[in-house]
């Protein structure tokens, strides 16, 4: 490819990218949390605890299902958290300020009542396949419960969220952690997606009850392990935090000037990158989550999205906060780096030697758990557009395509991914509009009555 013929390609992605996260998207995805949020009395927020005890209960699965409810958890926090929530949070406050966190945090807010209204959707219309496996998401709850009138829609969501997944959960991953190997280790990028391939390509294997072991096993560990690294450091920026916290909440409302090797930014830019990588970050709104849950033991659709919207709070509200808090309390910011670079440079600065290394090996498990839970959504739409045959085709692209992302511009990869984000989210947000009542009511059902219940399944 010549440089003119790429340019002009990533042109047009600029282009399409900005169409597809323009106001009007932002505006649906912020709306959609919003009005489920109103319509569910705010459940979610205030059945934290609900939730928690939900997760621990169901360690041990209760009901119909191929996975527990814990691991459904997992399996979807292990593609959720990932480079969303080092190099994500650090490219949002890099293109939009500090304030972008603020929009993280309102974006995720509501994004827990679409996380609930997902999962509960997706156990409540969810199918058995030919292999006798549960599967479910957007494109069976759009399919079961809207009619046949929106198969088109279904079907979109299914091409979108196969391909889509190329670039969030395949692309994006390799690149970064290819990046920061690179930088933090001098490992070359072919080596990195090398063996991102080999090591994926041994859980693939498995299908989704050695995926639902891995990231049982790993997410907690890991995720654990990169909270502890950030409150130490929190507590070394302590001093720092009520000025870090000032200008998050100031410059989400007023433009910030530039300084050092930041450019500046506008309100719209922080609004845009905050919202984007946010959702980028939790998936919420996307429909790639509700794919996992269908697959958990249980009787229960709300029992179910109690536990899925832990996902959103667990992920945004506690592990991108933690980071964005250290980007900004660091100063490093101000720097001019940007992705996985700057959050290395803020945990660097307050622990000098090992900080870029915490980041670097969080990456690199963070994203190769993405990879795999990733893998799972893809193959799912892949199946249900073209059937269970064609999902050890699509195991064998997806594992070939790790190299190669790992050897391409991060910036190309970031764009692709948010385009192609925006374009799955839109048939999901619909269906959730529509399928509302549906939530509202198993909600209230659930609450006057909290036994499980069943969910209506659909034998395919």
């Amino acid at each position: 490819m010549t440089p003119e013929q790429e340019f002009s390609i990533v042109t047009l992605i600029k282009t399409v990218n900005g169409w597809a996260w323009g106001p009007p998207m932002l505006l649906l995805i912020a709306l959609t949390g919003l009005f489920l949020t109103i319509g569910l009395k705010a459940f979610p927020i205030r059945n934290l605890g609900r939730g928690f005890r939900n997760l621990w209960q169901g360690r041990n699965g209760d009901g119909k299902g191929d996975i527990s409810g814990f691991n459904a958890l997992m399996t979807s926090l292990s593609a959720t958290i990932g480079t969303g929530n080092i190099a994500g949070v650090a490219t949002a406050i890099a293109a939009g300020g500090p304030g972008a966190l603020f929009w993280m945090w309102l974006i995720a807010l509501v994004g827990m009542a679409t996380k609930f209204a997902e999962a509960v959707l997706a156990v409540q219309f969810r199918e058995k396949n030919d292999e006798g496996n549960y599967v479910g998401g957007p494109m069976y709850y759009i399919r079961n419960g809207l009619g046949a009138k929106f198969k088109w829609l279904a079907a979109a969501f299914a091409f979108f969220g196969m391909i889509a997944g190329f670039g969030i959960g395949n692309g994006v991953q390799s690149n970064s952690v290819a990046d920061a190997m690179h930088s933090g280790f001098g490992v070359p990028e072919w080596a990195s997606g090398a063996v991102l391939m080999v090591l994926v390509a041994l859980v693939l294997l498995g299908g989704i009850r050695r995926i639902a072991e891995v990231a049982g096993k790993l997410v907690p560990l890991m995720a654990i392990a990169y909270v502890l690294a950030g409150i130490v450091l929190l507590v070394i920026y302590a001093d720092r935090i009520p000025d870090a916290i000032s200008l998050i909440v100031t410059h989400a409302f007023t433009p910030i000037s530039a300084v050092g090797g930041f450019a500046g930014a506008t309100v719209w830019a922080a609004i845009r990158f905050g919202v984007a990588r946010g959702v980028f970050s939790n998936e919420a709104g996307l429909g790639s989550a509700p794919i996992a849950h269908a697959a958990a033991q249980t009787n229960s659709p709300v029992q179910q999205g109690s536990i899925a919207m832990l996902g959103t709070f667990i992920d945004t509200l506690i592990i991108c906060t933690i980071t964005g808090l250290v980007i900004v309390a660091s100063g490093a910011w101000q720097s001019g780096d940007s992705g996985a670079n700057l959050t290395a440079a803020a945990f660097n600065a307050g622990l000098p030697d090992i900080g870029q290394y915490i980041v670097t090996v969080g990456l690199a498990v963070f994203a190769f758990t993405t990879i795999i839970g990733w893998s799972f959504y893809g193959e799912k739409c892949t199946e249900y557009l073209f059937g269970s045959k064609s999902v050890p085709v699509y195991r064998v692209i997806w594992i070939i395509a790790i190299p190669i992302g790992a050897t391409r511009e991060l910036d190309l990869a970031w764009l692709v991914a948010d385009t192609l984000n925006a374009m799955m989210a839109l048939p999901n947000l619909i269906a959730l509009l529509l399928l509302s009542p549906v939530v509202f009511r198993l909600t209230r059902e659930f609450l006057a009555d909290p036994k499980p219940d069943s969910s209506k399944e659909q034998q395919s």
